[in-house]
């Protein structure tokens, strides 16, 4: 009985992580491209995020929010994302440790699948993954602490 509780608590722990590891603004400057990433710290079960990416003349956004699945007590934390304003995908937690967690959504053919964070030291490291056309895609940022609205070199 005890080693079930136990387990039960690691498990809901891993699907509610603290993810104050994420929040700031962060800059990636790479591939010919700007992306700036901000999350708020997490405040009452909520955390807020806005990505713009600029390549050339080109701009776009994401809406993000990470907040509980739905209104259960013990609903894992989701991964709500609204690239350019679009109705929400959702990808719970399906496992997190030490500044790491994973996101994955149920659909079994959209892309992406996962959402993967990992933060080490001034680097949070960002990827989603999937399949298109039947092949394994990953796409990746490599993102560094910066002040807020900083930008990427000329």
């Amino acid at each position: 009985m005890l080693t079930a509780l136990i387990a039960a608590v690691a498990l809901d722990a891993a699907l509610r992580p603290n993810l104050d590891w994420m929040s700031g603004y962060w800059l990636a400057c790479d591939a010919g491209r700007e992306v700036s990433e901000v999350w708020t710290d997490p405040r009452l079960g909520l955390m807020a995020g806005v990505t713009v990416t600029v390549r050339g003349d080109r701009v776009g956004f994401e809406q993000s929010r990470i907040t509980p699945a739905d209104d259960t007590p013990t609903a894992p934390l989701a991964y709500f994302a609204q690239p350019g304003g679009a109705p929400a995908t959702v990808f719970p937690v399906v496992s997190s440790g030490p500044g790491r967690v994973v996101f994955e959504q149920a659909a079994d053919d959209d892309f992406p699948k996962r959402i993967i964070y990992e933060r080490d030291g001034d680097a949070l490291n960002a990827r989603i993954e999937g399949e298109i056309d039947g092949r394994q895609q990953t796409v990746r940022w490599a993102f560094r602490k910066a002040p807020l609205n900083a930008r990427c070199p000329a």
